[in-house]
């Protein structure tokens, strides 16, 4: 449960840090890529661990 909270709580920072404003424009995708690569190895990890609880 906590990580699916944790999984769209960093979903909501991704979309958020979009640059849409005009003064954000010059910040090109830097923040959202930060957060999209976090976002990756969220899902990787939460993967990796329920592979883990199967075996």
């Amino acid at each position: 449960m906590l990580r699916l909270v944790l999984v769209l709580l960093i979903v909501l920072l991704l979309i958020g840090s979009l640059p849409t404003w005009p003064y954000s424009s010059g910040w090109g995708y830097y923040p959202s890529g930060g957060l999209g690569l976090l976002l990756v190895i969220v899902i990787v990890l939460a993967l990796m661990n329920r592979g883990a609880r199967t075996i």
